[in-house]
């Protein structure tokens, strides 16, 4: 899937950003800083901070960009373009300053599919710690490669929070976003006025192969927690990677708003009757408004094993045809009386789902579900307060 490079760079930045922050005398092309109160022809030093499109422009490639904390108004789109790459060895970085929090609002911004939050287009950037909210379309949007956005908040935009597409209708299939690293990041209460495409994640439509979600969790967005959605007009996706994550109580906003447009999955994996092997391991679907996992005409061989299942309003697991591989997956019902899971595929008896009754693991995820990071960027999950880690 030609990700370790991506994956071993995070690590090695996530470990230097309270580091770099302690060297305020590198160069300004190297790091620059940026604050609300920031100017455009401002230096970028952190006494004399600019702005994020200033130092956008300004960056050298594997420098660092730190916002300070604080809340910043837009009404345009903020796009690093295609172009103004980093390296594999020293990705670009655009990171909160350690200890703070910046919140890019875009509230200006009308509900418009031209009217995104911050476009990724370019390769090799790592984006850290940063939130972004109320924008007129997603939140995020990467159209580049070989990217980690790690640490990051997507909430309250009016479609998708976090996406993955093409930069453009006439970007190639082989230009298609590759090898990008979604990391310890969540997603919420996204909300289109539709009600039918407004979800946490989303890698879709246009992607290409090697593009991972890892440690998210996405809660109470209007339509599903993840989609994978492919169409004939476009064709098939690349293969994504979906692990250790958690997905509750999407189709119902934190408020209680409900859409009856939305389609409100957990793990939405597929569209169209196109096949796409996708990779679906150790993840936890709860509480959501029509199924947890669902192959939705996917008829591949994905991978789906490990996962849990719980509550959701319809079936906990439903993959209908196809020949996805199910091994150590769990379903369980507590409170919702939903229907017979459906597996069509290679399942096994390491599997346990429900059928009636629920199995012997099942006594481990009874009780409240609770979540949080890890110091490492690792999710913690909890039911009645006991650790049961996807």
């Amino acid at each position: 899937m030609h990700v370790r490079p991506v994956i071993a760079a995070v690590g090695l930045l996530a470990g230097s950003l309270v580091a770099l922050a302690g060297t305020p005398a590198q160069a300004a092309s190297t790091v620059l800083y940026v604050s609300p109160s920031g100017t455009d022809s401002a230096a970028g030093t952190q006494s004399a901070p600019t702005t994020l499109t200033a130092a956008i422009s300004r960056i050298a490639a594997g420098g660092t960009i730190y916002l300070r904390g604080g809340t910043y108004a837009y009404s345009s789109t903020v796009t690093i373009p295609a172009g103004s790459n980093g390296t594999s060895g020293a990705l670009t970085t655009l990171s909160a300053y350690p200890g703070e929090t910046p919140v890019l609002d875009f509230s200006a911004q009308s509900e418009s599919s031209s009217n995104r939050g911050v476009q990724l287009f370019a390769n090799y950037w790592h984006l850290y710690g940063l939130t972004v909210e109320h924008a007129g379309d997603n939140g995020i949007y990467v159209g580049g490669s070989n990217n980690v956005v790690e640490r990051v908040v997507t909430a309250y935009n009016r479609d998708t929070g976090l996406q993955l597409g093409r930069i453009s209708s006439s970007t190639s299939s082989s230009a298609w976003p590759s090898n990008n690293l979604v990391v310890s990041s969540e997603s919420h209460d996204n909300e289109d006025s539709g009600g039918e495409n407004a979800d946490g994640f989303a890698s879709k439509l246009t992607t290409g192969t090697g593009n991972v979600f890892r440690y998210d969790v996405s809660h109470n967005n209007i339509d599903d927690g993840w989609d994978l959605y492919t169409k004939t007009d476009t064709g098939a996706i690349g293969p994504v990677t979906i692990e250790y994550s958690l997905s509750y109580g999407n189709g119902t906003l934190t408020d209680g708003t409900q859409n009856a447009n939305g389609d409100r999955n957990g793990y939405k994996l597929g569209g169209d009757a196109i096949a796409v092997n996708h990779v679906v391991q150790h993840d936890i679907a709860y509480d959501n408004g029509h199924h947890g996992f669902t192959y939705n005409s996917n008829p591949g061989t994905m991978t789906i094993s490990n996962n849990v299942s719980i509550d959701n309003t319809e079936r906990n697991f439903s993959f209908d045809k196809g020949t996805s591989v199910f091994r150590t997956d769990t379903s369980c019902r507590f409170a919702v009386d939903g229907s017979n899971d459906k597996t069509v595929g290679d399942a096994d008896s390491s599997n346990q789902f429900w059928t009636g009754t629920n199995g012997s693991r099942c006594s481990s995820y009874s009780g409240s579900l609770g979540w949080s990071f890890a110091s490492s960027g690792k999710l913690n999950v909890t039911f009645g307060g006991t650790v049961v880690n996807p």
